[in-house]
Formats: structure tokens, sequence, C-alpha cells
């Protein structure tokens, strides 16, 4: 039997967090939660809830006691400012005892995950995952409306990883000693395209989907609709249309980290039925 831990788990209302929880809970360890607003994290009930904000690290002495990992993200508020308190979270996880930490990547280096890189007091771990199969989610209001979807650069490959399988890394990493040191570059069982996405939905709700091929001009006008900044549309245009090798390379992080292997998209949109449907929720 594997001994019960504590861990700290910042960010543990985010896509990736809520998943890190559930698998530290799966595998029998007791979890605290970090939150701005406790009321309303909505978090299971075994689940520790405690207020602080990592952009003041002194809210985090009290959190860390008795605790023996760390899970950080790189990024606070609703901007996603990069946080530059990396090193007073660091001595703070040092002077309470924590033994390991990981830190999910933002996309590109950040002050606190290069804080965390330098640091030899613990074993840290940093984990990279390529795209969310969360991010399908986007679809969902013109799934349900018009049983369509509208994207540019519909043949780009994506080797997109289930969420749940971050957090599993996550918790082996984080209760397991052999993580130290190591970064994990996270990837789903498969390269899919956008149509391959779209036929595996479109299965999962048991509804045909049309896949609508935006120009490059349509794409650029949606998101300044949307109100995207410039770098960011220079961005998606970039990644979209120019998919980086990491990002449509399929990696066995998960099964040997895990021991069981990547869980698919299929497995993703069945999970998610719900969410496509006219039935399901918003």
């Amino acid at each position: 039997m594997t001994q019960t831990q504590k861990i700290l788990v910042t960010g543990a209302t985010g896509t990736v967090g809520r998943q890190v929880v559930a698998e530290l809970l799966a595998r029998g360890h007791a979890v605290r939660a970090l939150t701005r607003d406790p009321a309303t994290a909505d978090l299971p009930d075994r689940i520790e809830v405690v207020r602080g904000d990592l952009t003041e690290p002194d809210s985090l002495v009290p959190a860390l006691e008795g605790v023996t990992g760390l899970h950080l993200i790189t990024f606070a508020g609703a901007l996603f400012t990069p946080l530059e308190t990396g090193p007073r979270i660091l001595e703070a996880a040092r002077a309470a005892g924590v033994r390991r930490i990981t830190v999910l990547n933002g996309g590109g280096p950040t002050p606190l995950e290069d804080a965390v890189r330098a640091e030899d007091g613990v074993d840290w771990t940093v984990l990279m995952p390529v795209e969310f199969m969360a991010n399908a989610l986007e679809w969902a209001d013109g799934i349900v409306t018009a049983d369509e979807v509208r994207e540019p650069f519909v043949s780009r490959l994506s080797a997109m990883v289930h969420e749940g399988d971050i957090g599993a890394v996550a918790a082996v990493a984080l209760t397991e000693e052999g993580h130290g040191r190591q970064e994990y570059v996270i990837t789903g069982p498969e390269a899919l395209t956008v149509r391959d996405k779209v036929d595996a939905i479109a299965g999962a709700r048991g509804r045909p989907v049309s896949l609508v091929e935006l120009s490059e001009e349509e794409a650029v006008a949606r998101w300044r609709a949307a109100g995207q900044p410039e770098e960011v549309i220079g961005f998606l245009f970039d990644v979209y249309g120019n998919t980086p090798e990491a990002g449509r390379t399929v990696l066995d992080t998960v099964e040997k980290v895990t021991g069981r292997p990547a869980r698919t998209f299929t497995q993703w949109a069945a999970e998610h039925a719900a969410a496509f449907t006219a039935t399901g929720p918003a």
C-alpha cells in the first residue's frame, strides 16, 4: 500500500487542477486545495479547501503546514498574469518541509517555472502537456445550435491529451520516487485532424456534425470579432497553420509514468457527450 500523503494543489478549480485533485483522491491521498474564494470552489467534501493567493506568498504559509507535495501553476488571475513570486513560494515550501513539487508549464518560460527549475531543495517535475482535449468544448455552442464546427486549418494534426492524464502524471510525480528534475511532455495516444475530432464527437452524441473550413481571412475576422488581441491572433494563426512538431508527436509519457495507456479522444468525447447535445449543459 502507498503511504497516505497530504498534497497542496494550487489552481485546484481549473481544468487541470481538478484532475490533479481527483487523481490524488483516487490514489488514497489527502488533498488540500488552495483558492482565492473557497465558497465558490465546488470541490468534493473530502477536500480541505483553504484560502490563499499565489500573488501573496505569505498566505501559503498555513496552507503548506504538514504537506509533502505541492502542485503549482505559473499564472494568476483572470488575465493569466505570469507569477513573479516563485522565489518566495519556494522559500515557504522549503521551510514547511515540502519534498516534491510539480509545476504546470504555461506554454513557455515563466518566472515561477524558472525559479522551480533552479531549486535544489526539493524534487521538482515540470509538466508540459500539449493541447487539451477539453479545448473541444469551445465547439459546444455551434454543435448544439447548428450541428456544425467552423474552423480554419482543418488538416492540422494535434496529439491532444486528456486532462485526466495530466492529472494522473502529476499525482504520480507528487507522491512517488523517481520523478525529480524531470520534464514530462504529455500527449494523447494519437495525432488527430479536426475532422477526426469532429467525427468522434458526432459518434458520441449520436448525431452528425458538419465541418466548415474557414479561410485564413475568415478565421482572423472571427478572432477579432471575439475581441482577441492582435498578439493572440498571431499566436493562434501560427500554431494552427504551422503546428510545432511537439504538438503533433505522440509520446508514451502517460503510460511510462502511470502504468496505463493514455486515454483517447473517443473516450473523452463519450465522457462529455452531454455538452454537445441540445439537452446538455450550456
